[in-house]
């Protein structure tokens, strides 16, 4: 990993997908310390009277009209939604990085190994998904990678938590709804916390890092041992929970660092997760 520093006066940063859970997180990390814009779908009225936002409606307005008036040194692409239109904007947000020398941070998945299920994934293996979203992250990063090396961050990561997660909102839900909860005993994984995370693509702009990123907890856990644990932080009383079985040995889902290891402080364990969760 390059330890060249950059200076944050310069940087010009556009989030694709800023009025979502995660890329409203990034925003919030990176736009104290760059000039940061960032796109929504959903009329709101915070968003609206934020001059450094921009509506964007994946499937019927050109992503190159938002990069054109931005200029941005740096695109995080944090989108959410139908996966063609998806395709056609990073063919888009590709060919104006090429043309102006852009850096793109691409939010993918550990789902680009799902097909794989005897280990965990590191950073030079084969991509190769038997599901449609993990075939779609694998397209997009594929696109991204014919680029300059130096102009591309693949940042893959596993399941995500925070305090106002999605799937932290659909414990709730379930709970509150006496709804059972599916856990799959034989699932292997890593974890992520949405503010590491944040912190960590805020090190990743600063060093200027490029290539594939696998941005998790250190360590591997068992889906139902985890999702439990969060369920004895949320409530007191007993949650039905439909244990779901979609092979009779264990399988893996997790993506380890082997080579673009970041620093220490900057790295996470699955209950250094849930202390987070219970505060």
């Amino acid at each position: 990993m390059t330890e060249k520093k950059l200076d944050s006066q310069k940087h010009r940063i556009l989030i694709l997908g800023a009025s979502g859970y995660i890329g409203n997180a990034i925003y919030k990390e990176l736009n104290p310390y760059f000039k940061t814009f960032g796109t929504y779908r959903t009329p709101l009225k915070a968003f609206e009277i934020n001059k450094q936002f921009f509506n964007y409606n994946l499937e019927e307005d050109d992503v190159y009209k938002i990069l054109e008036a931005c200029k941005p040194t740096i695109i995080i692409s944090a989108l959410r939604g139908n996966f063609n239109a998806q395709v056609i904007a990073h063919q888009h947000i590709a060919e104006y990085a090429l043309t102006f020398g852009s850096k793109i941070i691409f939010l993918s998945s550990a789902n680009v190994f799902d097909a794989y299920s005897k280990y965990p994934s590191y950073e030079l293996d084969k991509t190769l998904s038997h599901s449609v979203y993990g075939h779609f992250k694998i397209k997009i990063e594929n696109l991204f990678l014919r680029l300059p090396e130096e102009q591309v961050a693949i940042i893959r990561i596993p399941m995500l938590f925070g305090a106002a997660s999605p799937r932290i909102e659909e414990l709730k839900l379930a709970i509150t709804e006496n709804e059972a909860v599916e856990i799959f005993p034989n699932l292997i994984m890593n974890v992520m916390l949405d503010k590491k995370l944040t912190q960590q693509i805020h090190y990743i702009i600063n060093r200027n890092e490029h290539g594939v990123l696998h941005l998790g907890s250190t360590d591997l856990v068992y889906h139902n041992e985890f999702i439990e644990e969060i369920i004895a932080i949320l409530t007191d009383k007993k949650v039905v929970l439909k244990q779901v079985y979609t092979t009779n040995e264990d399988r893996y889902l997790a993506v380890l660092p082997k080579f673009n290891k970041l620093p220490k402080h900057l790295q996470i364990t699955s209950q250094e997760i849930i202390k987070e969760l219970a505060k």
